[in-house]
């Protein structure tokens, strides 16, 4: 099963269905999504692995916003947080940076939810390759993900 497959399926075994819409110049960061999309960065989720005392952690984060570790850590209750290497990346989702979805991952991630994605109905998220992404109501995939709300980016 290919990853946008993975993605599709792990969409619909909660309840979503999504169209997955390839960009053959590529969705790999915000800002090239949001231009090939024809939508502003913010509506862009970026789905970021940490490492929280060692163990993965999902954030989902507007496009322009990052992930203050020391939020963070507060918000897991962590005394240690860091960036995900690309390989942890990997071994936690199943999917390599760039194509990381919010859903439909290698192992079950306690996943944040960046407060400011909620102020847009529609958002866009990775479907499993840095080509294909879907839409999705920001509340939907709140609940799709079981993602816990919270003030994560930096000021």
């Amino acid at each position: 099963m290919t990853g946008r497959q993975r993605v599709v399926e792990a969409a619909r075994a909660v309840g979503l269905e999504i169209e997955v819409r390839e960009f053959p110049e590529g969705t790999r960061t915000a800002e090239d999504a949001a231009r090939s999309i024809g939508v502003g960065v913010g509506q862009i989720v970026k789905s970021l692995v940490f490492m929280t005392d060692g163990h993965p952690v999902l954030c989902l984060v507007s496009g322009p916003n990052r992930v203050d570790a020391a939020r963070l850590a507060v918000i897991a209750g962590a005394s240690n947080v860091r960036r995900a290497s690309a390989d942890e990346v990997e071994r936690a989702t199943g999917f390599a940076i760039g194509g990381v979805p919010p859903l439909g991952h290698a192992q079950r991630l306690t996943v944040y939810c960046d407060r400011d994605l909620l102020s847009f109905d529609t958002v866009w998220a990775a479907a499993g390759t840095p080509r294909a992404v879907f839409s999705v109501q920001s509340q939907a995939l709140v609940q799709a993900c079981r993602a816990t709300i919270a003030d994560l980016k930096e000021e």
